[in-house]
């Protein structure tokens, strides 16, 4: 991914450098300036909320929050722990909050403990990939990020376009799911049928 940001930022300069070479320098440092900006902005944003889950977890709401919203997780991904359960509500949480980069940490963390394949170790389960899909369609109710960055640079109304990103969000996170679990169904009917055959021919 670096080797592709590189090549636009290259291609970037050229393009600029032949049309109006006097802006080059003076776009750079205009770029490098509103980075700077953003980035400062998103560290206090994440760090109120990162800060805010820490809480959450020491004081153990964490798990009421992982009790509360253990039947969904349960449905979505059947025969995991507590500990995974609790990590996967967490993530949902904050996706539902709208802090993508705050999910993130969670989801690495629910994957770690969920169990895997004994045969096929190293192949993502169909929970692992569940859990990815609602991780990157993330369901958001109130996109916290996105608010604050348009109000941030002066929006009128930061939060004007919510009914959209719910209803785009919903959309998105239902078709995934149920994407993950007809797909999965199927691979599970093909892998069933392909041991079957197996055992087939070793009994002949």
């Amino acid at each position: 991914m670096s080797v592709v940001w590189l090549i636009i930022m290259i291609v970037s300069i050229v393009a600029l450098a032949l049309s109006d070479p006097a802006a080059v320098l003076a776009s750079m440092i205009t770029g490098a300036n509103g980075a700077v900006s953003l980035a400062l902005t998103l560290v206090a944003l994440y760090g109120i909320w990162l800060g805010l889950f820490e809480v959450l977890d020491t004081t153990g709401i964490a798990d009421r929050l992982a009790r509360l919203l253990r039947p969904i997780v349960r449905r979505l991904l059947p025969g995991e722990s507590e500990e995974t359960e609790k990590y996967a509500s967490l993530n949902i949480s904050a996706n539902l909050l709208g802090l993508g980069n705050a999910a993130t940490p969670m989801a690495i963390n629910a994957v770690r403990t969920m169990k895997r394949d004994p045969v096929r170790s190293a192949v993502a389960t169909t929970n692992m990939i569940m859990l990815v899909v609602i991780s990157a369609t993330s369901l958001q109710i109130f996109p916290s990020t996105v608010v604050s960055l348009r109000a941030a640079y002066g929006s009128a109304d930061p939060a004007d376009f919510l009914p959209a990103c719910i209803a785009a969000t919903v959309t998105g996170t239902v078709i995934g799911i149920v994407g993950v679990k007809l797909i999965g169904g199927v691979l599970v009917r093909l892998a069933k049928r392909r041991e079957r055959k197996k055992r087939g021919g070793l009994t002949v």
